[in-house]
């Protein structure tokens, strides 16, 4: 099975996506299954991996509602209020629609570094290991530590790390990230996303630019442990979906035809479903 295990849909008027404003340009429009079905027959992508894009459980239930809809999408990963009293209890009733695959608090938008290591937040975590569910880590550089940190409080928890942790590719920042990004591969099971990726180089992106963090990743987790993933319609602030599938396919293009088939799917299916 190819999967797409990072797709996002937004529908504006919902009005709970705080970052989606004029401002972030040509994606502020709605973004519905029918627009992402023809890039997924045209390059023979089996299914996707619906992932949020708003801290709310409404947003969890409209991406179920259209993952039950529509057989492309393979699971969802939602949100949960982990700071929530009924934290678990929220966890529980989500995962009663097998669809749900995994949870992704917005890290990255929490304005404490520490957020992730709060002990109020272990009842959520516990909940998702007991539920199967997979923590997306949508997390920045300046926190790999601490996932390093969480990773040994919930070693049962099953974790992959989105974009990356979008290393700043623009401005060629690469020893920090890569140091942390090692020390958190070889210590943990956590698997990582080959996406996002573009987004950070920004425009003037090249496949120099784009390799050496590429060839990192597919180092240190190896070819059984990083996914393969689009972050559409994200990415098309830099690059269409065909140009993705092209550096993807250039930037793995010396992994043999079972390591390939594993990043673009194999791991994926493993992981999530």
């Amino acid at each position: 099975m190819r999967l797409d295990a990072h797709q996002h849909f937004w529908d504006i008027a919902r009005g709970d996506y705080g970052w989606l404003t004029p401002d972030v340009g040509p994606i502020y429009r709605n973004y519905h299954p029918e627009d992402l079905k023809p890039h997924l027959v045209r390059h023979q992508i089996d299914g996707t991996i619906l992932v949020q894009a708003a801290p709310t459980v409404a947003e969890t239930r409209y991406m179920l509602s259209l993952a039950d809809d529509n057989d492309f999408i393979k699971g969802v990963v939602g949100w949960a209020d982990f700071e929530a009293p009924d934290a678990p209890e929220q966890i529980a009733v989500l995962a009663q629609n097998p669809k749900l695959v995994g949870l992704r608090p917005m890290i990255q938008d929490i304005h404490d570094p520490d957020w992730m290591l709060e002990p109020g937040l272990s009842p959520a975590y516990r909940a998702m290991i007991a539920h199967d569910l997979v923590f997306d880590a949508l997390t920045l550089p300046r926190h790999l530590r601490n996932l390093r940190r969480l990773a040994d409080r919930h070693p049962d928890l099953p974790m992959v790390i989105d974009h990356g942790s979008k290393p700043e590719i623009a401005p060629g920042l690469f020893d920090d990230w890569s140091e942390d990004m090692a020390v958190l591969a070889a210590e943990t099971s956590a698997f990582c996303k080959l996406s996002g990726l573009v987004t950070e180089a920004g425009n003037s992106w090249t496949f120099d630019t784009l390799r050496p963090y590429v060839d990192h990743l597919l180092e240190i987790f190896g070819p059984d442990r990083l996914i393969w993933g689009s972050d559409w319609p994200v990415c098309t602030l830099a690059c269409s979906y065909e140009d993705w599938i092209e550096i993807s396919a250039e930037l793995l293009k010396d992994l043999g035809e079972t390591e390939r088939q594993a990043v673009l799917g194999g791991n994926a299916e493993k992981l999530y479903l």
